[in-house]
């Protein structure tokens, strides 16, 4: 089973930085030049400074900017604009917020469009989780593959600051309630230690409590955390860093009763009992079909799919909306060419013999189940769509379609999913399997800046 522990967050003064929202960012890997240029310039003590680190003119070599980051984590404990929790702590964490694109599935006049429009509460706990390899008696599992290239910059990252930024993401079952009922007395009885709402409009509120002898329920909810197996669900390229990290260091360290801290990594644990998991539809766009290709695509459409009538942009982007209430399994498919659109229906018996390997959880996902059409009908490997070469993609149906029409990088087609349940994340890591890449998009995302987890 997984370990699970409290720990001394590095968190910013108030009293130094009275307005939170201008030094917090999203997750590094969100964030787009554009955005970057403007944490930057909102705050000279923003943590894109330390998650993200620009390179700058005069750098002698490409790791100075990891170096620069490492002297200003340094300068700002020092002067105090990060300070560390007195006491090991659990920290409840509450997210409300809205579906990117509420209101626009156009159902807005039926009671279930009215409820999926409504904010939503999610609740999570921050904490550390012990570091486990991978693998078949493990209690930490993987449901997505990684790329050399980030797993490289955040370990230098990491190797120069000695601290976890971002956390990853794990979702972990209770059945017995108990945290839950803790998350909500918690945020219901106490005022937190910050409140921010960001760019997006979520309101992102944060509690410290310490678990010591004060407070044995905090004790308590840690191994309820740890009892039984954690997925991760975002973070991957973060965690095997980590275990990098806390194999390098490990080598030559002196025995010690205490763990030491690089052998743990800043975890946000969430559950659908605390609060629901949305997850986001990554749509795929074909690139470079030529000028014949998207006529010989819907030509070979018909041996793998029911393809329904005629709809307009208007349709689809209506129906892959991410309030439009749909959720993935069904094998339903949105098209989209400079031809028109479609709605597509798998015939499994069609797809039985061309899906991959794997457990039953990963050969019905929807991603799956389109990767293999990408394959039979176009020749595009696995591969291919995991390096990005023939493959863009959005989580904006709107925008797959406009790119389409725009013939942006030389999109062709615009194949539109629906979003993965949640459940299913942690049913293929079950069953030892991996997700293809841009599978899901847990919403919204933790903002860095709210702890920070020093290795010490």
């Amino acid at each position: 089973m997984p370990t699970v522990r409290p720990f001394r967050a590095l968190r910013y003064s108030t009293e130094v930085v009275p307005d939170l929202g201008s030094v917090v960012a999203p997750p590094y890997d969100v964030i787009s030049p554009e955005l970057h240029r403007r944490l930057l310039a909102r705050d000279p003590r923003n943590v894109v400074r330390l998650d993200l680190p620009e390179s700058e003119a005069g750098d002698a070599d490409p790791d100075e900017r990891y170096r620069r980051a490492a002297r200003l984590i340094r300068a700002w404990r020092s002067d105090g604009t990060l300070r560390r929790d007195p006491r090991p702590s659990l920290y409840p964490y509450e997210q409300t917020y809205r579906l990117p694109g509420a209101g626009n599935s156009g159902a807005a006049n039926s009671g279930a469009a009215d409820e999926e429009h409504e904010s939503r509460v999610r609740r999570g706990v921050f904490a550390r989780l012990v570091l486990e390899p991978f693998g078949a008696e493990s209690g930490v599992r993987p449901h997505e593959r990684t790329m050399s290239g980030p797993k490289e910059d955040r370990y230098r990252l990491l190797r120069a600051t000695d601290v976890n930024t971002s956390p990853v993401v794990g979702m972990y079952e209770d059945a017995s309630g108990t945290v839950a009922a803790w998350l909500e007395d918690v945020t219901g009885s106490t005022p937190p230690v910050a409140d921010v709402t960001d760019d997006d409009g979520v309101r992102h509120r944060l509690w410290a409590v310490a678990a010591d002898q004060a407070d044995p329920i905090a004790g308590r909810v840690a191994g309820r955390l740890g009892a039984g197996p954690i997925t991760i669900a975002d973070g991957h390229h973060r965690y095997e860093t980590a275990l990098r990290y806390r194999d390098e260091r490990r080598r030559g360290a002196p025995a010690s009763d205490d763990p030491p801290g690089w052998d743990e990594i800043l975890a946000l644990l969430l559950e659908p009992i605390a609060g629901p998991i949305a997850v986001l539809a990554t749509h795929r766009v074909v690139l470079g079909l030529g000028d014949e290709g998207p006529e010989r695509l819907r030509a070979g459409l018909t041996e793998l799919f029911d393809v329904g009538p005629a709809v307009s942009a208007e349709d689809l982007r209506r129906a892959f909306a991410p309030d439009s209430g749909a959720v993935g399994g069904a094998s339903r498919f949105g098209l989209w060419t400079r031809e028109g659109g479609a709605i597509l229906h798998s015939r499994s018996s069609a797809f039985e013999p061309i899906l991959p390997p794997g457990g039953a959880a990963l050969r019905r996902l929807d991603v799956t189940v389109l990767g293999a059409a990408l394959d039979r009908l176009l020749g595009i490997d696995p591969a291919a769509v995991d390096a990005g070469a023939r493959i863009a993609y959005t989580k904006d149906a709107a925008e797959a379609i406009a790119w389409v029409d725009g013939a942006h990088d030389g999109a062709d087609a615009a194949f539109l999913l629906d979003p993965t349940p949640a459940a299913e994340i942690a049913a293929v890591a079950a069953d030892g399997d991996v997700m293809p890449q841009k599978s899901t998009y847990i919403y919204p995302k933790a903002l860095t800046g709210l702890v920070i987890n020093p290795l010490e």
